[in-house]
C-alpha cells in the first residue's frame, strides 16, 4: 500500500490528537473554578491560556480585524482583558441606532474598573470576584445590541463526524445518531424556551411519508427569505455503512438510510416533506431568490483523488417542491455550503486543483443561479501556510461588501478561526484580503494544532457574529469533543454565550425572522436534458493580458483545451487492483484527461469559439509551434447556451475590460469549433500518441547500443519502486520507464509549499519549453531531425503532465496497453 503525501499527513495530525487526549484528562478545562459557574470557569481558563499565548497572538497583529482581539501588555489577568473589552462593547453600543439607555451599566463598568486598577494581583480570590461580576456585566451588555431585536433563534443539535476530514465529514456513514432542529425563544433572557420542531411532526409527502423523523441526524438547516419554512438535510441511520464500489455512478453507492436527504418543515411545525431521496448524499439546502433550493449533492458521479473511498460532491438544485433537479456544477473534485450574496449570486466553496499542491485550492467561489459564470473570487493561489487551507459556511454581512467565513483544516472539520474576507484589497495570495476576528485561535493544520474552535458565523453586521463554538477546545488544541455552544462573537474579542449543551454540539445559529431577498438573476442558459451534447460561446478579449508575463516576445496562436476526467474508481492511491496509476504532482494525483483540440487566437490576442457544456475544461495558450506557454491549474465550466467573455490569459480579477473589447478581431467572424489534436490525445494515451514516435525514430539505435542506451520499446514492464510518476503495481511501456522520470514534466516547478511555482504557472518555464528533452530534440540527438508531425506528438506529452495513462479504469488500462482506445466511465 502506498500512501499520498496528504494521507500522511493526516495520519500523523491523528496520532498527534490521540497522544494529546491521552495526556489530557478527559473534561480537565471544563471543571468549574471555585466561585464561577460552568460557563465563567471555561471563559476564565481559556482567558488564562491567551494570556500566556500573547506572543504569539501579538504575531497576528497586522491581520487582526480588531486590535482589542489581541492580548494587550496592560492585560495581566482575566479581568483586565474582560474590563477592556467590555468598555469597547459599551461604547460601540452606544453609537447605534436605537441603542438603549446603558448609564447603569456604564457606572458598574467604571466602579469595576477602579476595583480592578486598586486591587494587586497577588489578592487572587478578590480578582476572580471581579471576574465573575465584569462578566456578567459585559452579557447584560452585549444582550442590549440593537442587532438583537429578535425573540426566536433556529439551531440544530448533533455530534460531531466520527470521520476528522473536510469531505467525510458529510457523509451519512460517518454520523452518530442523535439530536434534532430546534427553536430557542427569549435567546437573549434569563429563561429562553426550546421547542423541538420535528417532535410529532410526520412526514407528508416521499417515501418516508407517514413516519417522524427519530432516531437519525439533522445538518445544514436554511430558513427561507420570509422566515416561514426551513430546509435541511436528514440521515436516518439506518442500513449498512458499507460503501458499494462500482462504475455505475447514477445508482450512488450507499444504503439510503445512510445518507443525507433533504426535507423541508415550516416554522411551526407543519408541512413536513422529503424533497430528495436516493443512495446520494444531499445536503447544505440553500434558498434562493427565485424560489428554487440550491444543494450540495453527489449526484454528479466520481471520487476525491487520494486515500480511499471519498464520494465528490457539487452545487445543483432543485424546485422547492423536490422536483426537476438539475446540475448547477459538473466539477471534478468536491464543492461545500452554497450561500446567497446581496447581488443574488450563489457563494460556495470549491475544492479547485488541477496539477498542483491540493491542500490550499478550496476558497470562494461565486456563480449564477442557473450555474453560469464560476469563478474564484479569492484565494484560488494562495501559498500554503501563509493563508487558511479552507474557507467554508462563508455568508455576506449585511449592508457590507464584504464576506465572514472559516478558516478550516483540510484533515479535519468544518471549524477553526473566524475570518473576515474583504475583496476590495488586491489579493497577494497571502493574508491581503483575510483578517482575523478570532486572532487567538490559529488556522488549522496550516498554522499548527488543530484548533477547530469557531465554525457557522452567522453575521449581524461586520462587528457582531452569531456563531458554533468549544471555549474549552483551543487550550487543548486538538480536535473537539463535540461540546460546541451557540455564542455571540463580537470583533473586540467577547464571546458571549448563548447556549450549550454538554452532552450534544449545537450548530448553525439563524435568527428566526424574515430577511431582504436579494434580486434575482434572470436565467440565461439552456435547459438541455442531461446526457444530451450542449455548447457554450467564449469570447477571449486578449491573450496577452496575464498574470504573470508571458515571456518577451511569445506570440500566441492558438488555444489547447483540455478535458478534465473525474475519477470514477475509489482509493486511487492505494488501491491499485482496482485501476491504472496516474503520475503524481506536487500532492495527489495529476489529472487524467483527453484535449478536445485548438482554436485559433487572432493577431491582436482575441479568440472566440464554441466549446462543450457541462464539461470540466481548462487552457493552454500555445506559441507558433504549437508549445504551451501559459496553462491554467484551474478548472471552466460552462451552463448549455452560456456566452461568456474573458479579459485575459489568468487575467488580474481588477479593474474594467478593455475598451476595445468591441473591436476584437475574432467578434468579426462566426465563432470557431475545435480542431482536434492527433490520435492519442482523446483521451490521453501514450501508447498512441508516443510510442509510434519512438518506434520511427529511436527504437532501433536504441537496440543497437542496449548498455548506454535507454529501452525505449513497448515491453510490458512495471518500475521498481514508487515514485512521482509510476507505482510498482501498475503496467508500463519500457520507453515510459526510461523516460518518464528523466525526461517527462509533471509538476510545474517549485521547489516547496513557499515557491509561487507550486501554485501558478510560470509562463514559458514548465511543459515541452521546460523540459530537457525538447531541447535535446531541437538541438539534433546524435543528429535526428524528427519531422514536425513527430516533434508535436513529444511536445504535446511534455505539456500534459507526461501522463501514460489518459483513464482510471483497470479495463481502459488494460484496452490502452494494447494500443486501443477507452471510453471513460465518467466525462
Amino acid at each position: 500500500m502506498s500512501l499520498s503525501r496528504s494521507s500522511i499527513t493526516f495520519l500523523a495530525w491523528l496520532v498527534l490528537a490521540v497522544l494529546g487526549l491521552m495526556q489530557s484528562p478527559a473534561g480537565a478545562a471544563e471543571k468549574p473554578l471555585a466561585g464561577l459557574s460552568s460557563e465563567e470557569s471555561v471563559c476564565y481558563r481559556t482567558l488564562l491560556h491567551d494570556l500566556r499565548e500573547r506572543k504569539r497572538i501579538a504575531s497576528r497583529a497586522s491581520e487582526t480585524y480588531h486590535e482589542a482581539a489581541l492580548i494587550h501588555a496592560s492585560d495581566r489577568d482575566p479581568a483586565d482583558v474582560v474590563l477592556r473589552r467590555t468598555a469597547l462593547l459599551l461604547a460601540d453600543i452606544r453609537k447605534m441606532d436605537g441603542a438603549p439607555a446603558l448609564g447603569e451599566h456604564g457606572k458598574k463598568l467604571r466602579r469595576y474598573q477602579k476595583i480592578a486598577k486598586d486591587t494587586p494581583l497577588a489578592d487572587k480570590e478578590k480578582r476572580v470576584s471581579l471576574f465573575k461580576d465584569a462578566h456578567k456585566l459585559r452579557r447584560s451588555i452585549a444582550f442590549a445590541n440593537p442587532l438583537l431585536r429578535f425573540d426566536k433563534l433556529l439551531f440544530i443539535k448533533r455530534h460531531r463526524s466520527t470521520f476528522q476530514h473536510m469531505c467525510d465529514q458529510y457523509y451519512g456513514a460517518y454520523t452518530v445518531p442523535g439530536g434534532s432542529l430546534y427553536v430557542m425563544t427569549n435567546p437573549f433572557g434569563e429563561k429562553p424556551k426550546f421547542r423541538d420542531i420535528l417532535a410529532g411532526a410526520v412526514v407528508q409527502r416521499g417515501r418516508l411519508k407517514g413516519k417522524e423523523l427519530k432516531g437519525g441526524s439533522v445538518i445544514s438547516p436554511d430558513l427561507s427569505f420570509d422566515g416561514k419554512q426551513i430546509a435541511f438535510g436528514y440521515v436516518e441511520c439506518t442500513g449498512s455503512k458499507r460503501h458499494r464500489h462500482h462504475l455505475n455512478h447514477k445508482e450512488g453507492h450507499w444504503d439510503r438510510g445512510r445518507v443525507f436527504h433533504i426535507f423541508k418543515i415550516n416554522v411551526d411545525g407543519t408541512g413536513l416533506e422529503q424533497l430528495t431521496d436516493g443512495t446520494f448524499n444531499d445536503f447544505d439546502p440553500c434558498w434562493l431568490p427565485n424560489g428554487r433550493i440550491a444543494f450540495i449533492s453527489e449526484r454528479r458521479g466520481g471520487y476525491l483523488r487520494c486515500g480511499r473511498a471519498c464520494p465528490t460532491y457539487t452545487v445543483y438544485d432543485m424546485a422547492a417542491d423536490g422536483s426537476d433537479i438539475r446540475g448547477l456544477s459538473y466539477h471534478e473534485t468536491n464543492e461545500w455550503h452554497p450561500s446567497v450574496m446581496h447581488d443574488g449570486m450563489i457563494l460556495f466553496t470549491r475544492w479547485d486543483y488541477v496539477d498542483r499542491h491540493g491542500c490550499v485550492a478550496h476558497h470562494p467561489w461565486t456563480m449564477t443561479p442557473d450555474g453560469r459564470d464560476p469563478r474564484g473570487i479569492h484565494g484560488n493561489y494562495s501559498l500554503r501556510r501563509k493563508r487558511p487551507d479552507m474557507e467554508l459556511d462563508l455568508r455576506a454581512i449585511p449592508k457590507s461588501r464584504k464576506i465572514v467565513g472559516t478558516a478550516a483544516p483540510h484533515h479535519g472539520q468544518a471549524w477553526g478561526s473566524l475570518v473576515i474576507l474583504d475583496l476590495s484589497v488586491k489579493d497577494d495570495d497571502k493574508m491581503a484580503q483575510v483578517k482575523r476576528i478570532t486572532p487567538e485561535v490559529g488556522f488549522p493544520e496550516s498554522q499548527g494544532r488543530l484548533t477547530e474552535v469557531y465554525g457557522q458565523a452567522w453575521p449581524l453586521s461586520e462587528k457582531y457574529f452569531l456563531c458554533s463554538y468549544e471555549p474549552g477546545m483551543q487550550v487543548r488544541g486538538l480536535p473537539g469533543k463535540g461540546h460546541y455552544g451557540l455564542f455571540l462573537v463580537d470583533c473586540f474579542g467577547n464571546k458571549i454565550q448563548i447556549h450549550r449543551d454538554m452532552k450534544i454540539a449545537s450548530q448553525n445559529p439563524i435568527p428566526l425572522r424574515p430577511r431582504k431577498r436579494p434580486p434575482i438573476i434572470p436565467a440565461a442558459s439552456k435547459r438541455v436534458p442531461e446526457g444530451k451534447p450542449a455548447e457554450a460561446t467564449v469570447g477571449l478579449i486578449n491573450v496577452y493580458n496575464s498574470f504573470l508575463p508571458l515571456p518577451k516576445g511569445a506570440k500566441i496562436k492558438a488555444l489547447r483545451i483540455y478535458q478534465i476526467l473525474p475519477l470514477p474508481i475509489a482509493s486511487q492511491k492505494i488501491s491499485h487492483a482496482t485501476g491504472v496509476q496516474i503520475p503524481q504532482g506536487n500532492d495527489s494525483i495529476n489529472l487524467a484527461r483527453k484535449i478536445l483540440g485548438t482554436v485559433p487566437v487572432e493577431a491582436d490576442g482575441s479568440a472566440y469559439f464554441k466549446v462543450p457544456a457541462r464539461v470540466e475544461v481548462y487552457f493552454q495558450a500555445l506559441d507558433e509551434n504549437g508549445l504551451a506557454v501559459q496553462s491554467m491549474r484551474s478548472a471552466a465550466l460552462f451552463q448549455p447556451g452560456e456566452k461568456l467573455m474573458c479579459k485575459g490569459c489568468h487575467e488580474p480579477r481588477y479593474g474594467a475590460p478593455p475598451a476595445r473589447a468591441v473591436t476584437m478581431k475574432s467578434l468579426n467572424r462566426a465563432p470557431s469549433t475545435i480542431t482536434p489534436e492527433m490520435s492519442g490525445t482523446n483521451p490521453f494515451s501514450y501508447p498512441l500518441l508516443v510510442q509510434p514516435v519512438l518506434e520511427k525514430n529511436c527504437v532501433s539505435c536504441h537496440k543497437k547500443n542496449p548498455k548506454t542506451a535507454p529501452d525505449l520499446s513497448r515491453t510490458l514492464v512495471k518500475y521498481p519502486k514508487r515514485s512521482s510518476y509510476m507505482h510498482p503495481s501498475t503496467t508500463y511501456y519500457a520507453s515510459y520507464v526510461s523516460l518518464a522520470p528523466k525526461f517527462g514534466f509533471y509538476n510545474y516547478g517549485g521547489k516547496n509549499w513557499d515557491d509561487p511555482k507550486w501554485y501558478r504557472t510560470t509562463p514559458g518555464e514548465f511543459g515541452a519549453l521546460g523540459s530537457k528533452l525538447y531541447k535535446m530534440l531541437k538541438k539534433g540527438h546524435h543528429k535526428l531531425k524528427l519531422s514536425k508531425e513527430d516533434m508535436r506528438r513529444i511536445t504535446v506529452w511534455l505539456d500534459s503532465c507526461s501522463l501514460f495513462y489518459g483513464v482510471y479504469e483497470k479495463e481502459g488500462g488494460l484496452l490502452q496497453l494494447e494500443g486501443g482506445i477507452p471510453k471513460p466511465t465518467l466525462e
